[in-house]
Formats: C-alpha cells, structure tokens, sequence
C-alpha cells in the first residue's frame, strides 16, 4: 500500500500507519515521489520547519476572478508576509463571532424530518449544522444562510488541488454569489471598519485589498466548517455509540468533550496535510532534497506509541489527549480548533440529552478522499 490511498478504499488505515510508525517513520514514495513521516517526532519537526511551505496551488487559469481571489487569501492556503496578514485577519474576525444557540438551530433541522426512525445523520445534520452555526454567528439572514449553506459543497470543491472541468463549472458558478453575499454583508457588521483600520495600517495595504482579505477568509471558515467540523460530528457520534455512557440526568458535558477530544487523537476527520521544501531538510538521517513533497500523516502521529501510552486504545482519561496533531501546530494550527470542539460538545449533548440513539448500520463506507476520513452516510434512529 502507497502513502497516497483513498479513504473509501481502506478498511482500517490505522494498521497500516502502525506499520509505518515502526518500520518507515520517515518514508520516500519512489510511485508518487513524495515524502510521507509517520511519527510524532518528525511530524512535529516538519511542521515547525520554516523550510517547509505549504504547497502552492497550481494555477488553473479557467477559475473566475471571485475563486482565484479566494484561493489566493485564504490564511491556510498562503505562506509569508500573506500568511501573516489572512491569519490575523482570520483571529480577528473569530473574536467577532457571536454565541449562537446550538439547541434551536438543531430542532430547526430536525423538525424537517418526517420519520426520527431513520435519519442520515451526515446529511442532516453533520453538513448543514457547522455552517449555519457560523453564518448565523455573523448575523446572515435566513435567505442567505440558506442559500450558502445549500451551495458549500460545491464551493468546497476549490480545495482540492486537482480539479475536474465539472469541478471548475461549479465552483465558478457559486463562488461569484457566495463571494458577493458576503461582501455585502460583511460591510454592516458593526466591527467592519475596526478590521478594515488594523489591517490596512498594521501592513500597509489597500483598503480594498483588505476587504478581499476579509470576505475570503469569512469564506474560509464556511469552507472549514462543511469540511472538519462536519467530520469531527459524525466520528464523535461513532465513538460515542461504541463507548456510551452517557447519563441524560446528569450534566456529562465534561465527558463528551473529553470524548471529542480523544476522537480528535483516536479518529479525526483530517488525516494528513502537506508541505513542501524550500531548501534542503535532515530527518531521521536522511535529506528531504528542495521542492520534494512532503506528507505529514496526522493521523499517524497521533497513534504513536512514543506519545501515547496505548494508542490503539480509545481512552479519554489519558493525561495527554489534548497534544494530538489534528488541528496542526506552529503558524499553520487551525484556528478553529475551540470552535469546532465547542460545537460537537453541544450538539451532541442536546441529541444524547434529548434522545435515545441507536445506529443501524454497522459498516460506514467514507468518502473517496485521500487527505480526510469522512462518513459518507451514517443511519440512526432517534426515540
């Protein structure tokens, strides 16, 4: 088996990355020519190595004016000066967000559904409930949160680094409304021209090449939502009907979030991400030539015996759970690590709290994707 693999075509990737982590912690794919680091160690020293970039995307001249400058400010996407620039932009609009209330929003979506006995649990929820969360957070009105919401898959599409002509089609045919809802929007929130100031005079920019910054990364995190935090819902959900324990008479939100966290270590949804080398790199006595690939497998790492006692073990009283690599480290760390925990802790509060959850099917068939490990449907029944 390759580095490179399909989620949808791996039962269990984890044996496969255990494998890894003992005998090729640090491994040349001479197939696809690209590095691939297994460990805790190393994954930790690429992803602190200022000569290690995140990949630029190749430039795809079909894309309209409205995706390439998203993808071009997106704070995960950039390197350098615009790294620095999205990524305070992206924290100073996340200080912004407002507290929405999970449990309406999830009544909302339920109440939609005419038999609790059988729901797809990713399509009703997992999908739809992170993004509403953060329109909502920004106050987007009902029209808008709905249509972005409906229209985010298809704008997702603009992060994958291969895209087909259809790929192309949709994403051009989104991004340019979706790009145009939230300009207009962002212009009325009553911390806008707060933003538009710091920005422009902290780095000497334009005011309008500060409000593309700002409207992109809202985008971002519409985009990061769909993705993560709709994975982050359906693993969580999985390791909690295996693991239940949950007592609806008590207040056991501590116990889920520890459940999440340790999902986040024991199943994340975001098994690698990649870098490449600006200048030559030492690893594990071996040389990582400038402008070799490089994956880190996150979700290698966070099953490595050195870090974790017992990793094969899903065990959320381990002392050090929370040092697990899914949200990244160093410049690079996702900022919406908080948010998404906080997010999957209430949402799966309010289900266990208010319902009996039973699963009724065993076998979960992901999506075919190489850089995540998402449900693609997962049926339960609600009483």
């Amino acid at each position: 088996m390759t580095p490179l693999f399909l989620q949808s075509e791996v039962k269990n990737p984890y044996l496969f990355y255990q494998e890894m982590i003992e005998e090729n912690p640090v491994f040349w794919d001479e197939t696809n020519k690209i590095w691939a680091v297994y460990s805790y160690e190393h994954c930790i020293e690429i992803l602190n190595n200022t000569n290690a970039y995140v990949p630029t995307f190749p430039q795809n001249n079909n894309l309209n004016k409205h995706a390439s400058e998203i993808i071009n400010n997106l704070a995960r996407l950039s390197i350098g000066i615009h790294h620095e620039i999205a990524k305070e932009t992206a924290v100073i609009l996340f200080s912004h967000m407002k507290s929405v209330g999970i449990d309406a929003a999830i009544k909302e979506l339920l109440k939609n559904e005419s038999n609790l006995n059988r729901i797809n649990w990713v399509d009703l929820v997992c999908k739809k409930l992170p993004v509403l969360t953060v329109l909502k957070s920004f106050d987007f009105n009902d029209n808008d949160s709905l249509l972005i919401s409906n229209k985010i898959s298809s704008l997702v599409k603009i992060m994958h680094s291969f895209k087909t002509i259809e790929d192309v089609e949709l994403i051009n045919c989104v991004s340019e409304e979706i790009y145009l809802i939230t300009k207009k929007h962002i212009a009325e929130l009553p911390f806008y021209e707060i933003v538009l100031n710091k920005i422009a005079s902290s780095y000497g920019i334009s005011s309008e090449e500060t409000i593309s910054i700002c409207v992109c990364n809202l985008i971002g995190l519409f985009i990061q939502s769909f993705d993560a935090t709709r994975g982050l819902l359906s693993n969580s959900l999985l390791q909690i009907l295996s693991n239940k324990k949950f007592d609806k008479n008590e207040n056991d939100k501590i116990w889920l979030q520890k459940m999440i966290v340790e999902t986040l270590r024991f199943d994340p949804p975001i098994h690698n991400t990649r870098r490449v080398a600006i200048a030559d790199i030492q690893l594990n006595g071996m040389t990582i030539r400038t402008n070799d690939p490089i994956l880190i497998v996150l979700a290698a790492a966070n099953r490595d015996s050195k870090q974790f006692e017992k990793p094969m073990n899903f065990d959320i009283d381990r002392h050090n759970n929370q040092e697990h690599l899914t949200f990244g480290t160093g410049g690079h760390m996702c900022l919406a690590k908080h948010f998404s925990v906080n997010l999957a802790t209430d949402t799966l509060y309010y289900l266990l709290s208010n319902y009996t959850v039973s699963i009724l099917e065993n076998e979960i068939k992901y999506e075919p994707m190489i850089n995540a490990r998402l449900p693609k449907a997962i049926w339960i029944s609600l009483l």
